[in-house]
């Protein structure tokens, strides 16, 4: 038996039930949890750190790409400028 660290509900986890790094949900808030450690059976809320670190680098590569975009913009204007001056 093991208990939610998010809501203190039982679950009715056996040894040889679950391997240590499986993820399972809690039937009663639903969060997902961790196996941390199967002698005895212990629980901890999973991480979802991978999935945040992904967004995060899609984020900021569409901001270097905006950056991008936004220089050569300004390159354009600056070159619009020097043929009206001619």
């Amino acid at each position: 038996m093991a208990h939610c660290p998010e809501c203190e509900a039982v679950l009715d986890l056996e040894l040889d039930d679950v391997e240590e790094g499986q993820l399972v949900s809690c039937p009663d808030c639903g969060v997902d949890l961790e196996v941390v450690n199967t002698n005895p059976v212990e629980l901890d809320l999973a991480d979802d750190d991978d999935a945040d670190v992904d967004e995060d680098e899609d984020s900021e590569e569409d901001d270097d790409e905006m950056e991008y975009d936004e220089d050569d913009d300004e390159e354009s204007d600056e070159e619009d400028d020097e043929d009206e001056d001619e």
